[in-house]
């Protein structure tokens, strides 16, 4: 079975193609410290059999959190924290990115802001954000890449970098929320600079084993913003500088999201194809049957399981038992399974 089987990118090999996507917990400290709670969570999961866990949003600075309750990962003080959660998901057999972000327009922190390419709220009820100036992208970049060094310091074994669902760099990606006239706006190219400013700065520090990703979101639900079409053109704008694409929707706007099982999967399928990238597809994928088609015609080369793994942290434990697939029971609760010979 393929969702079952390894899978290597650059130096790092997950045990099988099921990923533990991204998910605000609101669980951190004002100070944007993990908690227990975050050890548990993730720790649980990885006890599960998930073969990749990404760490939800952490904010590059404090006022580019999405909320004073997420993570933060801008300030050295955050390392040791953030390492008794890498250590106890590698203790279980897990590999654990971290997805780092700047909240943009759409952030609620108290800290400042909010900022944005443009001043054009998210919303009538959201605060109008400041333009940034080139100095502040500047800044932010160096956030950025502050943020990964933190990150290769802690021990996570992959980066993935926030630009979907509507936060700082997918609103510069898109011609809806970037209005600006200078070098970052105007053309797709211009649009692409800042995120490529990101990830070249952190290809300076981030190790050349590990792999560096991008979450997007690959349609706007909207006239005039990205599609499919759209993104494949971003993703090659800056191909050489990501190694895979974790690709979801929308999020730019207050409505338009479409849900239904598996809804974003055909993006997947177009930007691996038309980018030659591997992707993760995400979305209302609930199954090992419908994770194991999207695998096996090609549509992605690992699958997330997001409100899945918050259902069931041994999601991939049971699947393993359905199918038969050896090694997946966690040894203090073999006695659970008194039909499983190891």
């Amino acid at each position: 079975m393929k969702l079952f089987e390894p899978y290597n990118i650059k130096n790092v090999t997950l045990k099988n193609r099921i990923v533990m996507p991204p998910m605000c917990m609101y669980q951190a400290a004002a100070d944007g410290f993990p908690t227990l709670f975050h050890i548990a969570h993730y720790g649980g999961r990885a006890v599960g059999g998930a073969g990749l866990i990404i760490v939800e949003s952490t904010g590059v600075t404090p006022e580019g959190r999405i909320t004073d309750q997420d993570l933060g990962i801008w300030d050295d003080n955050h390392i040791p924290a953030l390492k008794q959660i890498v250590d106890v998901c590698h203790r279980e057999g897990a590999k654990i990115a971290v997805q780092i972000n700047h909240a943009g327009r759409k952030s609620t922190s108290l800290a400042g802001g909010p900022f944005g390419p443009s001043a054009i709220p998210f919303s009538d009820k959201d605060r109008t954000p400041y333009e940034l100036t080139k100095n502040q992208i500047s800044t932010i970049v160096t956030a950025f890449q502050k943020a990964a060094e933190r990150a290769n310091a802690a021990g996570f074994d992959a980066l993935e970098v926030h630009a979907a669902h509507g936060y700082l760099l997918h609103s510069f990606l898109s011609p809806l929320t970037n209005r600006r006239t200078d070098e970052y706006g105007g053309s797709l190219k211009n649009r692409a600079q800042f995120l490529r400013e990101v990830l070249e700065a952190i290809r300076k520090v981030w190790p050349a084993t590990k792999p560096l990703w991008l979450r997007v979101s690959a349609h706007d639900y909207a006239e005039g913003g990205i599609d499919g079409g759209m993104m494949v053109q971003i993703i090659n704008e800056i191909a050489a500088l990501a190694d895979l694409v974790h690709v979801s929707t929308g999020g730019l706007l207050p409505a338009g999201v479409r849900d239904y099982p598996g809804y974003q999967v055909g993006l997947s399928e177009q930007i691996r194809r038309e980018c030659k990238k591997p992707t993760i597809a995400v979305g209302l994928i609930t199954n090992t049957e419908m994770a194991e088609e999207i695998l096996q015609n090609g549509r992605a080369d690992l699958v997330a399981f997001g409100r899945e793994l918050l259902r069931n942290p041994y999601f991939a434990v049971q699947a393993a038992e359905k199918y038969d697939v050896p090694g997946y029971v966690p040894e203090p609760y073999k006695r659970a399974y008194p039909h499983r010979k190891e």
